[in-house]
This record gives C-alpha cells, sequence and structure tokens, in this order.
C-alpha cells in the first residue's frame, strides 16, 4: 500500500502540472514585457533600414529644392588672368579718322599702337534669366515630385516587410517558448518518474531496464530543451536587431491571442490588395513618371531662349582698348540639325512607357497570386488550428478517464503517463497552430497591403 500511496501522489502531482504546462513562467519585474503593438511600433520608430528609406524621401525633398532654383536668374561671373605672348598691337591707317581742311587727314600717316607683353585680366560677368527653359524645368519638378511619391511607396513597402518580419520573429519567439515549457514540464515529469523508479529498483519491484529507459528520456529531453535555449536566444536578438536596439536586451513577450474570424471575402481582399499594395502604387507612379520623361525629352525641340546681361571688363591692356563693355538683350540657342538624334531619343522615351505598363500588369498580377495562396494558407491553417483543439479536447478527456481507471486500480501507471504525455503534446501542437495561425495571419495582411 505504500508504493501504490507513492504512486497516486506522484500522479497527482502530474495531474496538478499538465494544467500549468502552458502557462507563462513568473518574470521578474525588471524585465521587460513586450506585447506586439509595442515591438511593431519599436521597428517603425528605430529600424535601421526604415530610417535609410526616410532618408531617401528626404533627400528627393533636396533634389526639388536644388531644381526650382534653375528658374531664377543665375550669375556668372569669369576671369582670366594670362600673360600676353606677343605684341598686342593696332594699326590705324592714314585718314582713318577723318580728313579736315585744318589738319589733314588722321592720322596724317600709318600708326601702330603697341601693347608690350604684360600681364593681363579680363573679367566677364554674365547675368542669365531662362524663358523658355521654364517650361522643361517645371516638367522635371514634376518628375522629381513622382520620384519622390515612388520614394515614399517604396519606404511603405519596406515598413510593410519589417512589420511583418517583426509579428514572424514574435510569433517564432512565442513558438519556441511554447515548446520550451512543455519540455521543462517534461523534465519534472522525468526527473520525479526517474526518482520513483530508482526506489522500485531497489525494492526490486521494477525493472532496472525501466529505470534505464527513464533516465535515457530524460537526458533526451535536456537536450532538446539545450537546443530550445539556444534558439530562443537566437530569435530574441534577431527581434531585438529588427526592432533597432541593443541585441543583448532582456524581454518577455505576452501571449498570443486566441484566434479570430478571418477574411472570407476573397474578392474584397483582392480589390483592397490592388487598392493598396505599395507596389502597385510604384507601377503606376513609373508610368507617370516615364510620361514625364518623354515630355521632357520633346521640349529639347523648343529653342532656348531667355534674357542676359554681359559685363566685359580687360585691365591692363593698351588704352585704346575699352575699359568697360555692357550688352544686354534676348539670347537664343537652337540645335537646327542633329542626325535625327532626338526624335530616336523620343522613341525610345516611348518604349520605356510601353515597358512600364507591361510592368504594372505584371505587378497586378503578382499581387493578385500572392493574395490568393496567402489567403490558401490562412484556410489551412486555421484548419490545422481546428484539428489541434480537438486534439486537445480528446487528450484531456482521456488523462481524466484514465485518471479515474487508476484511481480504481484498473489502469497502471504508465498508461497514465502515456496519456499524459499525450496531452502535453496536443497543448504544444495547439499552441503551435495557434501561432502558426496568427503568423498566416500577418502575411495575409501584408499581401492586401495593410501597413500594421
Amino acid at each position: 500500500m505504500t508504493n501504490r500511496a507513492c504512486l497516486l501522489i506522484f500522479t497527482l502531482l502530474l495531474l496538478g502540472s499538465t494544467t500549468n504546462a502552458f502557462a507563462q513562467q513568473p518574470v521578474s519585474s525588471a524585465v521587460e514585457t513586450l506585447t506586439l503593438e509595442q515591438a511593431i511600433n519599436l521597428a517603425l520608430n528605430d529600424n535601421r533600414q526604415l530610417k535609410n528609406s526616410d532618408i531617401e524621401v528626404k533627400k528627393y525633398g533636396d533634389r526639388i529644392a536644388a531644381t526650382r532654383t534653375l528658374k531664377l536668374p543665375s550669375f556668372k561671373v569669369d576671369v582670366q588672368a594670362s600673360q600676353l605672348l606677343t605684341p598686342l598691337n593696332f594699326t590705324f591707317d592714314k585718314g582713318t579718322f577723318g580728313t579736315f581742311e585744318a589738319t589733314g587727314p588722321i592720322p596724317n600717316e600709318d600708326t601702330t599702337i603697341s601693347t608690350a607683353r604684360k600681364p593681363t585680366l579680363i573679367v566677364i560677368g554674365q547675368v542669365t534669366q531662362p524663358l523658355s527653359q521654364l517650361y522643361r524645368i517645371n516638367l522635371n519638378l514634376k518628375q522629381l515630385n513622382v520620384g519622390r511619391e515612388i520614394a515614399e511607396q517604396q519606404s511603405r513597402a519596406q515598413k510593410q516587410t519589417i512589420v511583418n518580419q517583426v509579428k514572424r520573429a514574435y510569433y517564432a519567439v512565442l513558438q519556441t517558448q511554447s515548446a520550451l515549457l512543455a519540455i521543462e514540464e517534461s523534465l519534472k515529469l522525468y526527473e520525479e518518474l526517474e526518482r520513483v523508479t530508482t526506489d522500485y529498483v531497489a525494492q526490486q519491484v521494477a525493472l532496472k531496464s525501466e529505470n534505464l529507459d527513464v533516465k535515457t528520456r530524460y537526458a533526451k529531453a535536456e537536450y532538446d530543451a539545450l537546443n530550445l535555449r539556444n534558439t530562443l536566444a537566437t530569435q530574441k536578438e534577431q527581434l531585438n536587431h529588427l526592432m533597432g536596439r541593443d541585441i543583448r536586451a532582456e524581454f518577455t513577450l505576452n501571449a498570443v491571442p486566441e484566434a479570430t474570424s478571418f477574411e472570407n471575402n476573397l474578392a474584397a481582399a483582392r480589390t483592397r490588395a490592388i487598392e493598396q499594395r505599395p507596389e502597385v502604387q510604384e507601377g503606376r507612379l513609373k508610368i507617370k513618371q516615364a510620361e514625364l520623361d518623354r515630355r521632357i525629352k520633346k521640349s529639347e525641340f523648343i529653342p532656348d531662349v531667355g534674357l542676359g546681361l554681359t559685363y566685359i571688363s580687360p585691365l591692363n591692356l593698351n588704352s585704346i582698348v575699352p575699359k568697360t563693355i555692357a550688352t544686354f538683350g534676348v539670347t537664343f540657342s537652337w540645335e537646327i540639325f542633329d542626325w535625327g538624334k532626338k526624335r530616336r531619343e523620343l522613341d525610345e522615351k516611348s518604349r520605356i512607357i510601353e515597358q512600364a505598363t507591361n510592368g504594372l500588369a505584371d505587378v497586378e498580377s503578382q499581387v493578385l497570386m500572392d493574395v490568393n495562396n496567402r489567403h490558401r494558407q490562412l484556410q489551412q491553417t486555421r484548419q490545422s488550428l481546428r484539428i489541434a483543439l480537438l486534439s486537445q479536447d480528446t487528450a484531456r478527456e482521456q488523462l481524466r478517464v484514465v485518471s479515474h481507471k487508476y484511481r480504481v486500480q484498473m489502469a497502471l501507471l504508465k498508461d497514465v503517463l502515456e496519456v499524459q504525455t499525450r496531452l502535453a503534446d496536443a497543448n504544444n501542437q495547439y499552441q503551435q497552430a495557434l501561432l502558426a495561425y496568427w503568423s498566416a495571419k500577418a502575411d495575409f495582411e501584408k499581401a492586401i497591403g495593410e501597413d500594421k
């Protein structure tokens, strides 16, 4: 009766541990408890890749501001300091300035005025205001604005990818924690079982092989627990990296919520994906960008017309040379004949528009396939979760029945242990199925273009 009483107490201990197998371990108040929403917000604020994508958008603001200055007058000064290699000679023929009765011809003979070889300085100042070029500059500004919108969509796609990675990393940590809790409960079971079987071997009521079998199982469970702890440490480092903080930061996670109703309206999901996915928005913007690029190329057929003020001041030359020369007028520049170069470049831009249009159609097709695939996976994980829940209920009922039989001496201890092990496995499988469902739901949300 003493051995039977010990077995009964041991079984009750096992039944008590089963009910707590998947409860969260108590955590020190010093360790941060991280919710999924907090993890996502940390990643959106501190992830280094997202910071770089935001910087890329800001760079377009700098380019737009720089291009806008082209609409304003430009000021240019050219200074040439040089050394005359040969004398600068000015020859005036006899009577160049006229012939007068009082003086006769001026000059009265051929005259040459020379400037010795010496350093000279020529200062040329120009102020130009573009006129016809304003049309092309405005087109360039529109193109840069479209480029900024493309960068914003790329940044948005990057954010969606990071959010999805954070969700999957978060769920992966929870999966590993769930498996580790199950292994740790098994370790308690095997530890107590080893103690009991060791006593039974000493009392010659159990075989030595049974004790060795328990020890083997215990060692295997210890090995599995070590692997899971190492995996958990790696996964936490990856999650910290995604959140843009020190990978050594310690934290614990909140339990994942139970599954909720999932998206059944596939047609509505496809429509939302076409409207929201940044890849689709980027494809449409690329078409607009290509059209603007073609208009910019076409504007090159327009002559460059502007206003110009020019000031020239030669220094250290002969006094006969004017000290200042100033002009103001209209500048005109036009390449009359280019052997068809512009026309061929314009044809190339038209083909780029065609490529962008085909690219958009291809992206939309890929998006729809992605939504369909993610929706199927979500359905499968939902069904798998239902099966795991039924298995959990079945194992719990079997344990209740076999425990009652054991109390009335109609079942053996090993039967109770086997059923308890099945329940522990069913509990772990349910947790795994639940977390797999949430991972599939995260992928589906990304597929339809949800930002968080």
